[in-house]
């Protein structure tokens, strides 16, 4: 076989469909309800809690609204092409299995690769928003940490380690060891605190809302010390692409497909309801937020605690530190779980090496990679600021969607007959509009970013050529 055959390889999608009932490695246990509250849980956080307050104050003003449907946009286009693929070949790896399916192995593994340090990253962003409301919380009621233990280098004189959010990841990561069942009630009671949060906003922020916060609901561009605009239209694209990572995270329930109960039915379904869920809650948030405080005051660690804190409603910002203390382990456990299982699904091809492709013989969960993704994350939360972790997380998400969407449209020609659960509507409208956002928001990532993503990669390239393309299952088939 030559080279370019080899990398082409794939799997069929009828191969793919018939294996996805046969498949034995996982209990088969997630209704409807459960895989959309996942699927809310890994949207709705860090974006809600910490994320809208601090763009607000350092790139888009009010206009942080803005951002939001701009990423939403790219998001929903995805989402539409996640959800055919999800309804089609629902098997455990999501973007992964579907590249495998549609442009071959190479490709496959790259995405695959690259959403294994996404995901993960993303579980440190959350865990260092996460650790910040903690703190918010214990110091309500006189709990402070030592100095050293309240955040990474960079971050505050005196501090070297984010405790907090360390021991937080290796908490989710040992919780997802077990049944995932329990995980997932654990889950949904946690998604329902949270959402019950963004209500509380909702219903008592609008009663303080002063419209004069909103002028000028986009700040005039300003060039800051650092060369970069801010504000200005130029400040809505560079905030649409720093929280475009808070308006995905329905793509985890996906990897969840061989512990959904009816995945082609019910996979499509909670792709879309969550995503339209946390939508609707992030843009009424953001102007609820902006119209409460004056956005250059909500650049903090708990940017909606402390404008109710400058309300005078203390109890308020109480509870809401606490709700996100609770709401943001569902992010954790969304990530921490999709990364798991794109890690099994890898080595499960063969690869990355077998020994991680083993279930728990008495909780049927991936639980190998599980736990070396709880202490990876963990070192990361803890030596990293989050502004340095979060500016790292979309290149691959993104890369990922244009993969999803690309993958849509090529099927769609080759196999137009495939009996589809759901139907991407306005093809190739719909497709063709996600892979537009989705590089327009590359375009705008920092230098750093890229330079990063390049190297990981590089290194994914190393370990394919000498580890993957000869240990794959399809290579040895061949």
């Amino acid at each position: 076989m030559n080279l370019l055959a080899q990398l082409t390889r794939h799997k069929p999608v009828e191969q793919l469909q018939a294996e996805a009932g046969q498949r034995g490695d996982f209990r088969r246990v997630l209704g409807l309800w459960q895989l959309t509250a996942i699927g809310i849980g890994g949207i709705i956080g860090v974006g809600v809690f910490v994320l809208a307050g601090q763009q607000a104050a350092i790139n888009a003003g009010p206009a942080v609204a803005l951002s939001f449907i701009i990423a939403g946009i790219a998001s929903a286009a995805a989402a539409l092409c996640y959800a055919e693929f999800a309804g089609l070949i629902p098997v455990t790896g999501s973007a992964y299995t579907y590249g495998y399916a549609v442009l071959g192995e190479l490709v496959a593994w790259l995405i695959g690769w690259d959403l294994l340090l996404e995901y993960a990253l993303i579980v440190a962003v959350v865990a260092i928003g996460w650790s910040g409301y903690m703190q918010s919380a214990l110091a309500s009621i006189g709990v402070t940490l030592p100095v050293w233990a309240q955040g990474a280098l960079g971050t505050g004189a005196g501090r070297v380690f984010n405790v907090i959010a360390a021991l937080v990841t290796l908490a989710v990561a040992l919780l997802l060891v077990f049944r995932t069942e329990w995980g997932a009630r654990f889950n949904t009671l946690v998604v329902s605190i949270k959402v019950a949060a963004v209500a509380l906003v909702i219903g008592i922020g609008v009663f303080y809302v002063n419209p004069a916060h909103w002028h000028p609901f986009i700040p005039e561009r300003v060039i800051g010390p650092d060369g970069v605009g801010h504000f200005g239209f130029q400040g809505i694209q560079t905030a649409a692409a720093v929280v475009f990572f808070a308006v995905f995270g329905y793509d985890t329930l996906t990897t969840a497909a061989e512990e959904s109960k009816n995945p082609q039915r019910d996979l499509p379904r909670a792709v879309l309801l969550s995503l339209g869920i946390s939508m609707a809650m992030y843009l009424a948030v953001s102007l609820i937020l902006t119209g409460i405080a004056h956005y250059s005051t909500l650049n903090t660690e708990a940017p909606v605690a402390d404008a109710f804190k400058g309300l005078g409603l203390q109890w308020v910002a109480v509870t809401i530190s606490v709700s996100a203390v609770f709401g943001l382990l569902s992010v954790l456990f969304a990530f921490m779980l999709g990364a798991a299982r794109i890690w099994f699904a890898l080595s499960r091809d063969g690869l990355l090496p077998g020994w991680f492709a083993k279930a728990h013989p008495r909780h049927g969960t991936p639980h190998r990679p599980t736990l070396v993704l709880g202490v990876f994350t963990a070192l990361v939360a803890g030596f990293f600021p989050l502004d340095e972790v979060a500016n790292l997380v979309n290149i691959g998400v993104l890369s990922a969607f244009i993969v999803i969407c690309g993958s849509v449209l090529l099927l769609r020609a080759r196999k137009p007959d495939l009996p589809r659960t759901f139907r991407t509507p306005f093809v190739p409208l719909v497709p063709l509009v996600g892979i537009a956002f989705s590089l327009w928001l590359l375009s705008k990532l920092a230098a750093i970013t890229w330079m990063v993503f390049v190297a990981w990669i590089g290194l994914g390239l190393v370990v394919y050529f000498g580890y993957g393309i000869r240990h794959s299952k399809l290579a040895k088939a061949d």
